[in-house]
This record gives C-alpha cells, sequence and structure tokens, in this order.
C-alpha cells in the first residue's frame, strides 16, 4: 500500500478491525472502543469495501472471521502495537478500559480468580476478564495462535514454542477421600483398588496413563464416577466410600471440612503450570498487565504458592 493510498485510509478503521477481530461481535467490539452500535456496524461496512472481503460471517456458533481478516492478524497487530509505540504514551492503567480474554486449566479459576480480580480492583479497575471453556491444551496453543484468547493458564503442550511461556508453580497428586473413610488407615495399593474412583475427564474417558501403569502391575481400578471438572470432586469423595486422585492445590479453592488426604500408593508424576501467550501480545498493556498480576498472585498468595498447613496437608501413607 502505498503513501498516496495511505492518504484515503482512516487509520482508525484498523482500530475497529482489531476490536472486530478480537470479540467476534459487534456490540461487545464498540462497548471495547466506547463506539454506539451503528457506528461500529458502519465501520465493518467500511472495512468490507476496503478489503473486498466480509471481514466477519455469521455462522452457527457466531461471528466467525473470514480465511482473509485471519491472515491480517500478525500484520494488523504488529501495525497498531508500532503506532501506539510511535505516536502514543503508555497506557494509565487506572484508567484504561479493555477486555482481556483467558483460559485456564479447571480448577484454576477458583484459584486464582479471587486473588487476580483483586490485584486488579487495585491497579487496573477498568480491566475486563472473559474465561473461556477449558478444552486441553493443544486447543489453547491454536486459540492463542489464531488470536482467540490473549492468556491461558495451562500446562505446556506440543507445538507450544512459538508461545512465550512463564512458569507458576508445580502441581502433584494427591488421593482425596472422606474423613471417617474406612480406607484411611494404613492406607496402601490394595485398599486404594477396593474402592471406586472418581474420575475427571472433559471427554468423558474412563482410564489415562494411571490405568496403563496399573496395568503392567497386572492391577486395575473401578471407575464408579466421571465428572467433568475437578471442582465437583471434593464435595462428591466427602460425602461417599469414593475415592479420587486430584491436583493439591484444588483443596485449596474452599473449606472442604470432611476431605483429607493420603500420599498416591503407586508413583504419579508431578506438572507444571504456567501463563502462555503470544508474542503479538507483547506490547499489549492489559494482557500483560494480567500476566504480571497472575505471577505476582502465585508469588504471594499461600494458597497458590503452596498448601497451607492444615489437616487437609496430605499425609503420607503408614
Amino acid at each position: 500500500m502505498g503513501s498516496i493510498h495511505l492518504r484515503s485510509v482512516d487509520l482508525n478503521l484498523l482500530v475497529v478491525l482489531d476490536a472486530l477481530l478480537s470479540e467476534r461481535h459487534v456490540t461487545r467490539a464498540g462497548k471495547r472502543l466506547g463506539l454506539s452500535q451503528s457506528a461500529t456496524s458502519n465501520a465493518l461496512e467500511r472495512l468490507r469495501s476496503l478489503f473486498g472481503d466480509p471481514i466477519l460471517e455469521r455462522t452457527r456458533g457466531g461471528m466467525t472471521p473470514t480465511p482473509r481478516a485471519q491472515a491480517l492478524r500478525p500484520a494488523l497487530e504488529h501495525a497498531l502495537s508500532s503506532v501506539a509505540q510511535v505516536v502514543g504514551p503508555r497506557a494509565d492503567l487506572a484508567t484504561l478500559s479493555q477486555t482481556v480474554r483467558w483460559s485456564v486449566v479447571d480448577y484454576g479459576t477458583a484459584l486464582l480468580g479471587p486473588p487476580l480480580m483483586a490485584a486488579l480492583r487495585d491497579s487496573a479497575p477498568g480491566l475486563d476478564l472473559i474465561v473461556t471453556p477449558w478444552g486441553g491444551a493443544e486447543e489453547v496453543v491454536a486459540e492463542l495462535s489464531d488470536g482467540t484468547l490473549d492468556l491461558a493458564v495451562s500446562v505446556m503442550a506440543p507445538g507450544a514454542s512459538m508461545l512465550r511461556w512463564q512458569p507458576l508453580f508445580s502441581e502433584r497428586y494427591i488421593v482425596a477421600m472422606r474423613r471417617d473413610h474406612p480406607a484411611k488407615q494404613r492406607f496402601s495399593l490394595d485398599k486404594w483398588l477396593q474402592y471406586p474412583h472418581v474420575v475427571v475427564s472433559g471427554r468423558a474417558q474412563t482410564s489415562g496413563a494411571l490405568d496403563a501403569a496399573l496395568a503392567s502391575q497386572g492391577k486395575a481400578r473401578r471407575v464408579g464416577l466421571v465428572v467433568p471438572s475437578f471442582l465437583a470432586v471434593p464435595s462428591i469423595v466427602g460425602n461417599s466410600d469414593l475415592l479420587a486422585l486430584v491436583p493439591e492445590r484444588l483443596l485449596a479453592t474452599g473449606p472442604y471440612a470432611n476431605v483429607i488426604t493420603r500420599e498416591p500408593p503407586l508413583p504419579v508424576p508431578s506438572f507444571e503450570v504456567g501463563i502462555a501467550w503470544h508474542p503479538r501480545r507483547d506490547h499489549d498493556v492489559a494482557t500483560m498487565h494480567v500476566i504480571h498480576a497472575l505471577m505476582g498472585v502465585a508469588r504471594d498468595d499461600p494458597k497458590v504458592r503452596g498448601t497451607a498447613k492444615n489437616d487437609r496437608r496430605p499425609k503420607r501413607a503408614r
């Protein structure tokens, strides 16, 4: 695009285009920019004329960017970031108004949400957060890459080498059971397998790596219940004979007085949870502020940093 052509282009349309592709909704994009729905719709029509492309198309799942619009995103975000660095002062967090979309692994919303919102209330009260449904680490990589998400709290996934990654904490698994469960005394592998288990799976799967490890020893467990979220597990095991293998920090998301824990009776690998984002977000003040706030929460909040010293702390099997 030459300089003569640039004179005929309203560069404010690029800001609207960025908001439309991020929000995938005319009204939400307008709200993000402080524009009326009619003004945003008018800008969309001008963008369609400028690029000779529909930009957004209505589908069964809502408004979806066209392939041409998706292809424009990297150059668009780079251009807006460069212009902001040249002509604009650094955004004032106290007056910044923006929405940040993120995805977080299962129980992470309950664990990180309250201290994060408290931190943002004081530092950036105009920031709004949208938490999208967790679809797995591989799906998160795709959504960060195409700009659907601004950031994610996740485990590192294959194919994520193009993303930025900041570790938050290392997580491990523990066995949860009700306080008066008959298996709690001299807990062992045989006692663990004597009772039905709760399994968490967003895809209704009943087996995984743990079952393969058991099979290698000629053993198997009975899966008595499959649920899509870890957050349902403490209430379930606290009121039944079911046992569950859960991330240790799950029990920091609420007062689960009727739940106790034991060490797993066989080796279970730990995993690292961190923040992932695409490099194109490096100059997005709102996204980077949320990332730094999450890092502060992980560093300073005892529930996130590590399990508090109370009677829910895992005990070693005797």
